[in-house]
């Protein structure tokens, strides 16, 4: 049985892709990734992203704030973000990518935090679900979370905590994005806890460009490499293929309201 993917993460505005796109698409959709959804990472690519999803059927935006261009995140940009979810984009479906992230250098954390809190409201403002970036801070955005309940609730991507903080977000209704990390046999704790969150729980990622697989270290990451993704997923779940492919879909038609 061939089955229909959706990448929920990636960053289709760049190179690689940009300027290759019909190609990149193509590839995609020969590995059965069918849509692809592109979250903006600065205010500068917001209409860069809607003007490809309009222009790519399979393509999808998120439009958001990412923690680590905080430096380049003002209130104008806040509020470019603010007009471009009034103005209800047709192929808009999330707000991303936001989030928090102490691995970077010189974080300005309490801003992040504000940006992130100022996000979260304008999701809930504008009825869609988030896109989640979180790096060294999962017990900091569980609390954001609970402190601006979305009623769209959302994904936390590329995760790579521990089962007890997957867990965490579950319990408050969150995804979990699964990504090329679980290719790394070294990476056995990430692994170990996408072989037991409950499959309703679960998205299928890639991150492309960013966070290569095992084996392509070196190289650009790309969309049709969510279905190698879904591939190792298999190997270490003891559902059947067509089982974990059907429950990845319907959570991601759930979330994203395809």
């Amino acid at each position: 049985m061939s089955h229909d993917f959706t990448d929920t993460h990636c960053h289709f505005d760049f190179p690689p892709f940009s300027g290759q796109e019909s190609e990149s698409l193509a590839l995609a959709e020969q590995a059965g990734v069918q849509r692809i959804i592109v979250p903006t990472v600065t205010a500068d690519r917001f209409a860069r992203v809607l003007k490809l999803a309009r222009e790519h059927q399979p393509l999808y935006a998120a439009l958001g704030l990412h923690p680590l261009y905080i430096a380049q995140h003002q209130e104008p940009q806040l509020e470019q973000l603010a007009g471009f979810l009034a103005s209800r984009p047709p192929k808009l479906v999330a707000v991303g990518e936001i989030g928090l992230d102490l691995y970077m250098e010189n974080p300005q954390f309490e801003r992040q935090q504000r940006l992130l809190i100022a996000q979260l409201k304008l999701a809930k403002q504008h009825d869609l679900p988030v896109i989640l970036h979180s790096r060294r801070t999962h017990d900091q955005l569980a609390a954001a979370l609970r402190r601006v309940p979305l009623p769209r609730r959302g994904v936390v991507h590329g995760f790579a905590g521990s089962l007890s903080q997957a867990q965490a977000f579950i319990r408050l209704g969150y995804y979990i994005g699964v990504g090329g990390t679980i290719s790394y046999e070294r990476a056995q704790k990430t692994r170990s806890v996408m072989a037991q969150l409950p499959l309703t729980s679960l998205l299928l990622e890639t991150d492309a460009p960013d966070m290569p697989l095992s084996g392509y270290q070196g190289q650009p990451n790309r969309p049709e490499r969510a279905a190698e993704v879904f591939r190792i997923l298999c190997q270490l779940r003891p559902e059947s293929p067509d089982d974990i492919a059907a429950h990845l879909q319907h959570n991601t038609r759930a979330l994203f309201r395809f």
